[in-house]
């Protein structure tokens, strides 16, 4: 390390549930280091019950700044005295900029997706894309998609207390935008058939397909040679989703980019310096590439 941890060095930090396999403190740590920064960046496995006496912990400490993961993304918004536009937006919140004790909140995962989209050498400008969830990371790369030409994107969530917010949400991104946003209940498998027949991206922005939910919410059916397949779970790097898109023949990528060039954006936030991406990407990315 070129800064050895002493008394002066400062943090930033990862909160959510679960985070013991997130790679963002290794990959930020590193960061810091490669560019000469006297900082480190540490995972809490914070529940949505402690979140207000860690928040009030971190700005105690004068913590640079963090991110949130599942389930903090849009309960760490009362606690905030500030959203960027992307935030308010989308109503969600996956970086926090600590300024001086004053809390920015700022959401960094619909530009990480929309970059590693094209990282994986794929655009969808004027295209149409079906997005599996509603919760942060779904909100935010909704709205970023919407924000980068994608003329329609059909999101499915399950017919919930929540679904009646999420179409006031689909509502504010067509009217703000040139892209509609159709919001549909996502047990209707003949809608979902059509949706993804007529689309170019599927994206999966559920955590299931992770460890505890170890299936698809897509049949292997409705999948075809031609259609992109995306899921944002890195871990495991082969969801049930993307090892059906690999045997029919999809070109498919998972979200270990997304992670990597949202943690990029974060950085910059924090540090006003750019994350040196192609050296992380070589140190924690490259040997277990799963893009195809």
């Amino acid at each position: 390390m070129n800064h050895p941890i002493s008394g002066s060095t400062g943090f930033a930090c990862l909160l959510g549930h679960p985070v013991s396999h997130s790679i963002s403190p290794a990959m930020h740590s590193a960061a810091f280091d490669l560019l000469d920064l006297d900082y480190v960046y540490l995972a809490f496995d914070i529940t949505e019950d402690r979140l207000k006496e860690t928040v009030d912990g971190l700005k105690a400490m004068h913590c640079l700044g963090w991110n949130l993961t599942m389930p903090l993304k849009t309960a760490i918004i009362p606690y905030l005295d500030e959203l960027s536009e992307a935030s308010t937006l989308s109503h969600s919140v996956n970086t926090v900029v600590n300024d001086g004790g004053r809390l920015i909140g700022h959401t960094t995962d619909g530009v990480g997706y929309m970059d590693s989209l094209k990282d994986a050498g794929f655009s969808i400008d004027g295209g149409r894309m079906v997005l599996l969830g509603a919760g942060g990371a779904a909100t935010s790369i909704c709205t970023q998609a919407a924000l980068d030409d994608v003329k329609e994107i059909f999101l499915f969530k399950r017919k919930n207390a929540t679904f009646a917010k999420t179409g006031d949400f689909a509502d504010k991104i067509s009217k703000n935008t040139s892209c509609r946003v159709t919001l549909c209940d996502l047990s209707d498998q003949e809608l979902l058939q059509k949706a993804i027949a007529s689309s170019d991206l599927l994206v999966n922005a559920t955590n299931v397909g992770m460890d505890a939910q170890p299936f698809s919410l897509v049949p292997k059916k409705f999948l075809r040679p031609d259609l992109i397949v995306s899921d944002i779970i890195y871990y495991p790097a082969m969801t049930p989703l993307l090892a059906d898109a690999a045997e029919i023949g999809c070109p498919y990528f998972n979200g270990k980019y997304m992670l990597l060039y949202q943690g990029a954006q974060s950085f910059f936030l924090w540090t006003g310096k750019k994350m040196p991406t192609e050296k992380i990407k070589e140190m924690y990315f490259a040997q277990e590439d799963q893009q195809k």
